[in-house]
């Protein structure tokens, strides 16, 4: 899993929290019968578009501490994930930037586009954050 995966799963919640649509096709029943298609089971797990992206951070113990509205070290540290330079630049790497270097331009840029990635990912992000 991705860096920016990792940022998303925090925000939005985990994917893998969600029970499966559908079981796979062959599976057997407890008596050992073959099923002869998939099983489809509700999903419980909330759309993602219903997801406000600075509510929910702003709601996260030590945001008010933190400047994570500009800063993708403190958003990051507010996500529980390590701000580590080889991690800022993956994900700068996923995030279509390969030559990141760590600077403060680098920096503004990831944080701008690691919200409009939200954003894209059906988010609610504040204008602020949108070109």
């Amino acid at each position: 899993m991705g860096i920016f995966s990792s940022i998303k799963n925090a925000i939005f919640g985990r994917k893998d929290d969600e029970t499966p649509a559908t079981a796979p096709s062959g599976t057997f029943t407890p008596a050992g019968q073959p099923t002869t298609g998939p099983t489809a089971t509700p999903s419980t797990a909330a759309a993602v578009s219903d997801v406000d992206v600075a509510a929910k951070l702003d709601a996260m113990p030590g945001a008010a501490n933190l400047n994570w509205r500009n800063s993708i070290v403190d958003l990051m540290k507010l996500l529980g994930l390590d701000p580590s330079m080889a991690n800022r630049k993956e994900l700068a790497t996923e995030l279509g930037r390969p030559n990141y270097a760590g600077s403060a331009d680098d920096n503004l840029w990831l944080h701008r586009q690691t919200m409009q990635e939200l954003a894209r990912n059906g988010g609610k992000v504040p204008a602020e954050f949108l070109d």
